[in-house]
């Protein structure tokens, strides 16, 4: 099976080539813009027609679209989001190969969910921020392509290679300088937030099983459990060996924060507070981007994964202990 990977050198990418090429029966093109792909094109820029052309030379059975933007202002990411995937999806409507698409979506599209609740790919996707609505609009474009196509909806992808401006990238950097600098204390924000973290090699994974499978809409890629950003800061805690006290900044009491730091939206500790009865509509009115996710999807996400499970046969295996810990391992490798 031929497979043509697009954003292999992303930090999703990385991991979803190495799972391809672990397999025999997979002969992989990589197609970036870097010079370090197997070819270079550009999807913000390319035309359709010129990726058609390489689309027939190369006749993949499979395109991975791992490519994409996650920061920027609004007509970059539309850019790198939306249009990009406009050109594969012209492109291989055009092109003889028949190729089957897998792309890679996030759970911003979905935004904002209420607090203990699994959100299922029927779910009315509410984005609160511009990378949500870039990243489901290029969902929609999929599935309204008539391709064979499959959009796996990542939520919190964690690992080895997690950039250091993620929420537990962060984390772990903050707490490697307080190693290094002996403080005994760590002064943190936003820890109330709940994602649902999945290791990218997990993710992986999932996309080499997309691939194989006749699975086609929308799947959900995540553990199904939310865990709290201060109890993953715990654990990091525990696996860098850090004795530290760990102190929230904006520690929620039944309310409004007592404590915000200037500057930063209170909204994020009364989500889910049980003075509010705020719809998940309402709640993205209110803090379409709480700190420190600038993801807009409010203080909770949970991945309902079952159609994961029976459509693709998928399941998670690495714990996010693991994961902290591989991300632990490149922190303390700058110490």
């Amino acid at each position: 099976m031929r497979v043509l990977l697009i954003g292999a050198n992303g930090y999703l990418g990385r991991y979803v080539a190495d799972r391809l090429l672990a397999d025999p029966a997979v002969q992989l093109t990589a197609l970036g813009r870097g010079d370090d792909a197997d070819v270079r094109f550009d999807l913000a820029t390319g035309s359709p027609g010129a990726l058609t052309r390489f689309l027939d030379a190369v006749h993949p059975g499979v395109v991975v679209n791992c490519a994409g933007a996650t920061r920027g202002g609004a007509r970059e990411l539309t850019r790198h989001n939306t249009v990009a995937v406009a050109t594969i999806c012209e492109s291989l409507r055009r092109s003889g190969c028949g190729a089957r698409l897998v792309q890679l979506g996030c759970a911003a599209e979905y935004g904002p969910s209420q607090p203990g609740s699994s959100t299922a790919e029927d779910a009315v996707p509410r984005p609160g921020g511009p990378y949500g609505v870039s990243k489901l609009a290029a969902t929609e474009l999929v599935l309204g392509s008539g391709l064979d196509a499959v959009v796996l909806r990542v939520f919190s992808p964690v690992g080895p290679g997690t950039p250091a401006g993620s929420p537990l990238g962060r984390l772990a950097e903050a707490m490697r300088r307080a190693m290094q600098s002996g403080d005994g204390e760590l002064k943190l924000s936003g820890l109330g937030v709940q994602r649902d973290f999945v290791d990218v090699r997990d993710v992986a994974r999932a996309v080499h099983a997309a691939s194989l499978s006749a699975a086609q809409g929308v799947v959900n890629i995540g553990t199904g459990r939310a865990v709290r950003l201060r109890d993953a800061a715990a654990v990091l805690a525990r696996v860098a060996g850090y004795g530290g006290a760990l102190h929230e900044l904006d520690v929620p009491h039944g309310g409004p924060q007592a404590h915000a730091h200037p500057g930063r939206p209170a909204g994020l500790a009364a989500i889910g507070s049980p003075r509010s009865e705020a719809t998940a509509e309402q709640l993205a009115a209110q803090a379409p981007q709480p700190y420190p996710y600038p993801d807009g999807c409010g203080a909770w996400q949970q991945a309902d994964v079952r159609t994961a499970r029976d459509r693709l046969g998928w399941r998670p295996r690495i714990n996010l202990e693991e994961s902290l810990a591989d991300i632990w391992m490149e922190a303390a490798c700058r110490i």
